[in-house]
């Protein structure tokens, strides 16, 4: 029965009546969305929101408290390790290991996503011709420009084709002409039928997504698309319709 997916929808995403506490403090409160397939959903929040507690519950790397949560078609309760097996994930800090060279770390991802040897080696040699990476295959990874390693972890992260891939402030640290080259990468990925989750501090970025949600104190207190969400807040940009909703907020820390 574990390797029954138990939601076969167009909802690549699902989350009901989400939360989770630590002691006496709810980090995530009562939250519920749904995101489409091929969808760029992004996840909006203060530092102490909540919404890295919900990425990590959605990753299936931290039990809910109560509440329901579908990945991928499975459960994140119940299907935990199935739910890792079919998303890609990447940070701020591209989860590459330094030290080893491009073409290991490809390697190396695709291993730990189950592809076979023949499919990895293949598909390696494409995307060093994809990145125009030739000339950097045998480069250790610590020695890369930090665009070149934007590009790569995101890459290595949807390696193995998943269903949706999660961003945790991807783009940080890196000029405005790289994080938009970076959002082409993304933009080419749901071409291709992947969803994207992510979270941003740059709300020019909130502008590229088909839909936002925006945390406050561990609740979704807006979502909808950038252009619903400031004609709904009268706002110029995404940026006054943060500001707005988070003056809102009372606690400091997740």
């Amino acid at each position: 029965m574990d390797n029954i997916q138990i939601q076969n929808t167009s909802k690549v995403i699902v989350a009901e009546q989400l939360t989770k506490t630590f002691g006496h403090f709810t980090a995530v409160d009562n939250i519920s969305f749904e995101v489409e397939k091929g969808e760029i959903f992004g996840f909006l929040g203060a530092n102490g929101a909540g919404k890295t507690t919900a990425m990590r519950m959605l990753c299936g790397l931290s039990i809910p408290t109560s509440g329901k949560g579908f990945v991928a078609g499975f459960d994140i309760y119940k299907q935990p390790e199935l739910v890792k097996k079919n998303i890609g994930y990447m940070s701020q800090k591209f989860s590459l290991y330094d030290d080893l060279k491009v073409w290991e770390n490809i390697e190396l991802f695709g291993g730990i996503y189950g592809m076979k040897d023949k499919e990895i080696r293949l598909k390696t040699d494409e995307l060093m011709h994809i990145l125009n990476f030739e000339n950097e295959r045998n480069k250790l990874v610590g020695s890369l420009p930090l665009g070149f390693k934007q590009k790569l972890a995101f890459s290595v992260s949807i390696f193995h084709n998943p269903q949706v891939v999660f961003l945790d402030e991807p783009t940080g640290g890196v000029d405005p002409i790289t994080r938009r080259q970076f959002w082409e990468l993304i933009y080419d990925a749901t071409s291709k039928g992947i969803t994207v989750f992510v979270t941003t501090h740059y709300m020019d970025e909130a502008e590229y997504c088909d839909r936002v949600s925006i945390m406050v104190d561990g609740r979704i207190e807006a979502l909808d698309s950038p252009k619903n969400l400031k004609m709904h807040f009268d706002a110029k940009n995404m940026d006054e319709v943060f500001q707005q909703l988070a003056r809102k907020a009372k606690r400091v820390d997740s």
